[in-house]
């Protein structure tokens, strides 16, 4: 219906639907191929940190996407990681697609005590509906959003989307429920909720990066979705992160995304042997066959074979291993000193074994569509606090200005999101309108 629909406004419509793995693909082709598209959004969200951040010189990033029902992480070292290996809750998917870890932990997330009066955060969620009690929509049950508008961290004028107002007397009765069971006061009931979502988030955040063997340290935290600006300063210091992006269109991110990624094709062909039993010419016609069908597959779509790039890889394991590690190709010898080194980082140790190749990986993409973020005005004197909530200073990121320094605590509002910049930290607003945190 949408296809049909953009005749009456475009003489050549072209409608492209993202997929998981990052790239978009023509809608009609995508009708037929839905298991592409399982986790479509926040693919999007994670192409659009990198889009965002590049504007800044950063590549190296751990994305941090924080919605009403769930928070999805990832890492980016130069490049998006892929895997083949995703799940969609019990069912595995064996189709490329954004490496990301998914947690239930967003602004819905309802808080609870369990039988033996231990305090419990998720995963259940109020959802959009009824959602937070502070909606003042039915809900009823303590949420990290009322624990936030509880603490002053999201201000009691605040509209939701910009236009859906906040019931702080709601939320304040539903965090009460919780405290009086506690044997504590709203806010120190508020602040319990806020620990342990924090915690349940920075373990996931440890999951695509310690885990993985990467030092938190080296990355930049990108942190987006309609919550994730509220929780980012206490992560990066539980993580010990030193520096944190708060991009433009932070709650909208994922459709930024979509916008600046390219149309594009992952095709892989499986070949389990021995590395050893292959040359370089070799995997260089395999490569050639399969860049060759994804070619053919966007030239379909209409895009121009001049702006094509291809990207080869290998995916490698010891042999007897269940999980292998893709590596970028260049030749056989270096692939293979590529994988010892990767899985020493990854695992902590290296194997004297044969390496064995599992899947011959081809990514081709086309021209998408180019743009820059618009600039923020340059004025030496910068907009002041816009109110406060409580003894804490409030600002408008619309009304912000390039080279602005703001010193927590303070909070920074935009219509779709929230920032709470806490105490210790400091953010200073790049020409695109960027948001860089650090401690001070």
């Amino acid at each position: 219906r949408l296809q049909s629909g953009l005749v009456n406004w475009f003489d050549e419509p072209r409608l492209s639907v993202m997929q998981s793995s990052g790239e978009t693909m023509d809608a009609a082709l995508a009708a037929n191929q839905a298991v592409r598209m399982l986790l479509s959004g926040p693919a999007g969200g994670v192409v659009g940190a990198q889009f965002v951040a590049a504007q800044s010189g950063l590549t190296k990033l751990m994305t941090f996407d924080m919605g009403g029902t769930s928070s999805d992480v990832a890492l980016i070292n130069d490049r998006v990681q892929l895997t083949n290996r995703g799940r969609i809750g019990r069912y595995p998917v064996a189709v490329p697609m954004v490496d990301m870890h998914t947690i239930g932990a967003g602004g819905g997330s309802i808080a609870r005590l369990d039988q033996g009066g231990m305090l419990l955060v998720g995963p259940e969620s109020a959802g959009a509906s009824p959602g937070p009690a502070c909606y003042d929509r039915g809900g009823v049950e303590a949420t990290v959003t009322d624990a936030n508008l509880v603490l002053g961290r999201i201000p009691s004028a605040s509209k939701l989307g910009g236009y859906l107002p906040l019931s702080v007397e709601k939320a304040r009765q539903a965090v009460q429920k919780l405290a009086d069971k506690m044997q504590m006061s709203p806010e120190e009931a508020a602040q319990g909720i806020i620990k342990i979502a924090n915690e349940h988030m920075a373990r996931a955040l440890q999951v695509i990066s310690v885990q993985k063997g990467y030092d938190p340290q080296e990355f930049t935290l990108v942190s987006f979705g309609g919550a994730g600006g509220l929780h980012v300063c206490d992560l990066a210091e539980k993580l010990h992160v030193k520096n944190v992006l708060v991009p433009v269109y932070a709650g909208v991110l994922s459709a930024l995304g979509m916008l600046a990624t390219r149309p594009g094709r992952q095709l892989s062909q499986s070949v389990i042997k021995p590395l050893t039993q292959f040359n370089d010419t070799q995997l260089l016609s395999i490569f050639d066959d399969l860049a060759e069908k994804a070619k053919q597959a966007l030239l379909a779509e209409g895009h121009a074979a001049e702006h094509f790039t291809t990207a080869c890889s290998l995916d490698l394991r010891y042999q007897g291993q269940s999980n292998a590690l893709n590596i970028e190709w260049k030749n056989i010898a270096q692939c293979q000193l590529d994988f010892h080194q990767l899985h020493e980082k990854r695992y902590g140790h290296r194997l004297e074994i044969e390496v064995e190749l599992v899947n011959v990986r081809v990514a081709v993409l086309a021209r998408g569509i180019e743009f820059n973020l618009a600039k923020t005005d340059e004025n030496d004197e910068f907009e002041e606090s816009t109110g406060n909530s409580g003894d804490i200073n409030t600002f408008s990121r619309a009304k912000l200005k390039t080279g602005q320094c703001i010193t927590g605590p303070a909070i920074i509002t935009e219509t779709v999101a929230t920032t709470w910049l806490a105490e210790g930290w400091q953010c200073q607003v790049d020409e695109v309108g960027n948001l860089l945190l650090d401690r001070h």
